[in-house]
Formats: structure tokens, C-alpha cells, sequence
């Protein structure tokens, strides 16, 4: 019975790994492995330290572009990253009073928290005061922001928020010519493919919280209209996106869902025009927000053409349904999407023992056809801190998910600020109250990333011997992401079909396996175990065939993460041993 289970095993590993080395279509645009680093553009230079609940600009502070000298852009260069995320760049509401600049002063009632969410767009053709030294020159700012950072050898992706905007948006900004959202709809009906919202003609927006918030006069729409989270209804809830309205794509909700897209709707002609305004100033990429919320066929409208004027431009689809991702690659033609639901979601429940290690197979086959499309993180704006009392309870315990995030495929990989610091999230800042995130609502300063900073020092003396480690260990793995070729570029293989349980090897909290090209290959194996483990990986047959391989009974290798050499074998007759940290991994690499 253990026999005919192995073969077993072994038929459906090798029918997984001939999928596996099969090129996925259509192929990314970018040979090297794209290295992101997520950063929450106005907490990263905040120092004040104050971290009043609630507390607004002038008390608790507020970061600016300038914050990203060449200094803080080489570390973050340094640590491995090829591209940087500056999220929310863009004017969104907020409750601070920017009027004496000649922008429109926000209802406090539709904000939330007193900086305000990002995601609520209140001028996509400006960026954010709070952002700048100088208000009346802050895109002057964000141009030499994008310059510098391509000095420094990163890449700029920025946000585009295309599913909803701000409740109060009024672009004031926008160039000669441009129409803004909303001019010219027929507010008569509730829906018209030439609508850039949905309206609710004769009913006035109503909510289930306090529409005063503390002004003389509520917050008044007339008509309302729909909720930025499909929320059709002139109605909203507390813990709806209410800050939002939703954008009219062309699709008649109320009818049916129905698709009015001939001729081309008045939406996709202006949110074309807004991606190729910022395409203009130089950046490199978009992270699209929602991107499932709004149609595939836009995309497949929209994106060839910023590509054709822009070539080398990337699009990240913010999407989780796995139904939707190949037509959001093929149709949409998007470049990269998040595997949240499939690797996140494993690795965050492997982490803390909730899975099985040998479930991370299962991931990678069920995107095997598209995994070069596939960015894996462990943290970003949404999620949980994995130091946080909510995730692992500490960073260190993220090195084996890291690891796995990092080097399963030459698809992208993404950090966000102060996850190489082991950043714990675990304060009440406000809005955004105590939940393991870092806030995207509240003025703040993040603890561990002020003190890596040191006032724009960032000579280390504020960390301590645990973060500086741990982020010596992210710095490692980042940096190989693109030194090693055999993980920028190179094959995979899954071992996990031919290490069932043993005593020295438990699929529940072990995972293994091998990326190679030409003759290197790096042997990974991840520890997701409390404890340490003297671990013995079987090396099948099949691998010496497949890569034409010469066997070595007798093998000095390099472990990548630290730089020892360790003496084992790499041979189908005996397993190869190797000593595992808990809660890490190894990188062991042959030259064969």
C-alpha cells in the first residue's frame, strides 16, 4: 500500500513539475525579478512622536516626498528592492483644512480619520498636500521625487484608484480641455452608460452614522449616489466604504448587470486620460486598486494604449477572486496580479499552524499556467503586521514565509515598510484603532521605521540587535532574489511528492524544493517549526534526468543566507541533510 502510494505521489509530482517548466502566455515584460518595496508615502518620514489617538497634522505630524532623500532611497536600494511603491501620492480627502490653498474643504462626516484613507481620491490629476514642503509647488515635488528615486536605481509604481472616488471629488488640477468626472451626467437617471455615477434621482444620501460630525450643517448629496463598495443604494452603512462613490463603467447593476460598452463609455475615456497624465511624469508602474471591481474589458482597452505610448510600463491588479485572474491577465492584460488568496493566505495560516506545509503545493498548482504573473507579500497596507498579536506575534517568525514568498517563483515579490524591522502595528492610532495595521486613516509615526531612520541618518544606532538582524536577513534574501539566477529566472521543482513523513522530515511544518538554471541549483528548504530540525531531503531520480545533472555523494554546498559552506550530498541514493533554524530556512546552493 506505501509503495503503490509513492508511485502514486511520484506520477502526480512529475505531471505538476512538466507544467510547471512550461512557459506561461503571455510572458511578463521583465527578465529580472521585480523586487517591491511598499511604502506609506506620508508615515515613512513622520518623527514627531507624539502618537496622539485621533490627533490631527500639527499635533502628530506628517511626513513629506522630501523625506526620500538619496540617503533613504540607497537603503532601500541596498535592501534589494528594484521598484518602490509610493502609496497614496495622489489628493484624497482629508480632514485637515487646506482652503488657503485654494482646495475645497472636506465634510468631516465622509472622512475617515483625520488624514483620510488614501483610496478616497479627491483630485486624480494633483498629489497630496500633506506630502509636500511647499504646497503650491508639491507636483514639482513629486517630479524630482521620481527623479531621484531613478537615480538611485529604483523603479516608481504609484496607486491608480479606479473602482470609486472621494465623496467631495473636484478636480481642480486638471489640464485644459479635460472634462472632470461627473460634468455633463444626466443626474435625472439612475443609470446611463454615459454616467460617471450612479444616481438615486429624488432621494438624498443617507447613512446609519452622524452626518454632522461635529459642523453646523450636515453632509448633503442630492441626488446620492452609490457607495464605492457596490453598495447600490442611496443608503450607507458605517462599516461600508462610505467615504466613496462608485464609478459607472458601463455596466447597469440594477439591470441585470448588463454591459453598455459600444459606444465606449464616457468613464473609460477619462480615467485613459488620468493613467496617461501620470504615465507622462515618468513612473514606472501601477498598482491598480479594486482592479476586479472594475471591468476587464476596460482594461483591455485602456492598458495597451498607456503601454503603447509608455513601453516597459507595468500594471499589479489588486484582485481576489481566482475565477477572474486569467482574464485579468489575458483580457485585462495585466502584468502581475496579488496572490492573496492562494499563497498569502496559506503561508499567514501555515505561519501560525493552522495548515499544513505541504498545502503550499497546492498553491502554485492551482496558478501553475500564470505563476510568472503571480507577486506573493506577507504584509502590506491591508493586512495584519506579521509581528503583530494578530498574525505571528513576532517577526522573526516570518523568515520561513518570507523565504518561500520570495523564491518559489521569478514572479514579483513585495515587503512593506518596516516588515524587514519586525514593525509590530499594535497601536490604537485612531480611525484606524488597534489592529495589528498600520494605519492608512491617522497622522502617525511607526515606530520601528522612525528609529531605522535616526532623524535621516539611518546609521542603525536607534535599532535593536534583533531588528538590525533581522533586516540583515531580509537584505540577504532580497538581494539573492536578483544576484542568483537560478531564482530570478530559473526552474522549479517541487519535492514535497517525495518526502512524505519520515524522522527526519515532517511535510506538516517542512516545505522543500529546488530552483536551477543551467547547472547551479539552490536547494530551499523552509522551517515553519518551533524548534530547530536536522532535516534529510530525498533528491529524486527524476531531477539528475530533467536538468542533466551529475550526482555528488560527496558535495561541499553555500547557504546563501548566511554565506557558510556546509558539506552534505546531492544524490538520489541518500537524502541530502541539512541543519534548519526554526522559523527559517536554508538556500543551500550546488554547483553540479
Amino acid at each position: 500500500m506505501r509503495r503503490t502510494s509513492l508511485i502514486l505521489m511520484a506520477c502526480i509530482g512529475l505531471a505538476c513539475l512538466v507544467q510547471a517548466c512550461a512557459p506561461s502566455t503571455p510572458e511578463p515584460p521583465m527578465s529580472d525579478k521585480i523586487v517591491i518595496y511598499q511604502v506609506f508615502t506620508r508615515l515613512f518620514g513622520s518623527d514627531k512622536n507624539v502618537n496622539q489617538p485621533n490627533g490631527d497634522k500639527a499635533v502628530n505630524g506628517c511626513g513629506t516626498m522630501a523625506d526620500f532623500t538619496g540617503k533613504a532611497l540607497g537603503e532601500i536600494r541596498a535592501l534589494g528592492a528594484t521598484h518602490i511603491w509610493y502609496t497614496g501620492v495622489i489628493e484624497h480627502a482629508t480632514q485637515t483644512d487646506y482652503t488657503a490653498f485654494g482646495i475645497s474643504r472636506d465634510h468631516p462626516a465622509i472622512v475617515k480619520g483625520k488624514a483620510g484613507s488614501a483610496y478616497a481620491i479627491k483630485d486624480y490629476y494633483d498629489i497630496d498636500p500633506d506630502l509636500a514642503t511647499s504646497v503650491p509647488a508639491r507636483m514639482k515635488e513629486f517630479e524630482n521625487l521620481v527623479a531621484r528615486t531613478h537615480r538611485a536605481g529604483l523603479k516608481v509604481i504609484i496607486d491608480f484608484v479606479p473602482n470609486h472616488v472621494a465623496r467631495t471629488y473636484a478636480s481642480d488640477a486638471c489640464p485644459d480641455g479635460v472634462s472632470d468626472l461627473g460634468a455633463g451626467d444626466d443626474t435625472t437617471q439612475a443609470f446611463s452608460p454615459q454616467n460617471n455615477f450612479y444616481y438615486y434621482p429624488g432621494q438624498a444620501f443617507t447613512a446609519d452614522f452622524d452626518l454632522y460630525a461635529g459642523e453646523a450643517e450636515p453632509y448633503c448629496e442630492q441626488p446620492a449616489r452609490a457607495t464605492g463598495n457596490d453598495v447600490f443604494s442611496p443608503h450607507a452603512r458605517r462599516d461600508d466604504w462610505y467615504e466613496t462613490v462608485k464609478l459607472n463603467y458601463g455596466v447597469d447593476y440594477a439591470g441585470g448587470r448588463t454591459t453598455h460598452f459600444d459606444p465606449v463609455p464616457s468613464t473609460w475615456h477619462k480615467m485613459l486620460d488620468i493613467l496617461l497624465f501620470w504615465a507622462s511624469k515618468g513612473i514606472d508602474g501601477f498598482r491598480c486598486d479594486m482592479a476586479e471591481m472594475v471591468p476587464s474589458e476596460f482594461w483591455g482597452w485602456a492598458i495597451p494604449q498607456v503601454k503603447a505610448a509608455n513601453p516597459g510600463i507595468v500594471f499589479i491588479a489588486e484582485i481576489y477572486g481566482p475565477d477572474a485572474y486569467r482574464r485579468y491577465i489575458h483580457e485585462g492584460r495585466f502584468d502581475y496580479l496579488y496572490d492573496k488568496v492562494g499563497l498569502y493566505d496559506t503561508l499567514r495560516a501555515v505561519t501560525v499552524g493552522y495548515a499544513n506545509a505541504e498545502s503550499i503545493t497546492r498553491c502554485w498548482q492551482a496558478v501553475d499556467d500564470i505563476r510568472p504573473h503571480m507577486l506573493s507579500f506577507l504584509e502590506n497596507h491591508d493586512e495584519q503586521r506579521i509581528a503583530s498579536d494578530f498574525f505571528a506575534g513576532d517577526g522573526e517568525r516570518g523568515r520561513a514565509p518570507m523565504l518561500v514568498a520570495a523564491t518559489i517563483s521569478t514572479g514579483p515579490v513585495m515587503l512593506y515598510f518596516g516588515q524587514e524591522l519586525g514593525e509590530r502595528a499594535m497601536d490604537a492610532e485612531g480611525f484606524s484603532g488597534r489592529d495589528g495595521r498600520t494605519t492608512i486613516f491617522d497622522y502617525w509615526t511607526v515606530d520601528a521605521v522612525s528609529r531605522w531612520r535616526n532623524k535621516g541618518k539611518f546609521d542603525g544606532r536607534r535599532l535593536t540587535p534583533k531588528e538590525t538582524e533581522l533586516r540583515a536577513f531580509y537584505s540577504t534574501l532580497l538581494n539573492m532574489c536578483n544576484s542568483e539566477a537560478a531564482v530570478s529566472e530559473g526552474d522549479f521543482y517541487d519535492l514535497m511528492y517525495v518526502n512524505p513523513v519520515s524522522p527526519r522530515f515532517n511535510p506538516h511544518r517542512h516545505y522543500a524544493y529546488l530552483r536551477r538554471k543551467g547547472s547551479e541549483v539552490i536547494l530551499f528548504v523552509a522551517n515553519f517549526d518551533d524548534s530547530d530540525a536536522d532535516i534529510e531531503v530525498c533528491i529524486p531520480e527524476h531531477v539528475f534526468e530533467l536538468y542533466s545533472l551529475q550526482p555528488a555523494a560527496d558535495v561541499e554546498a553555500r547557504e546563501l543566507l548566511t554565506g557558510s559552506t556546509v558539506a552534505t550530498s546531492f544524490t538520489p541514493e541518500r537524502p541530502t541533510a541539512v541543519a534548519v533554524p526554526a522559523h527559517s530556512g536554508v538556500a543551500l546552493k550546488f554547483a553540479l
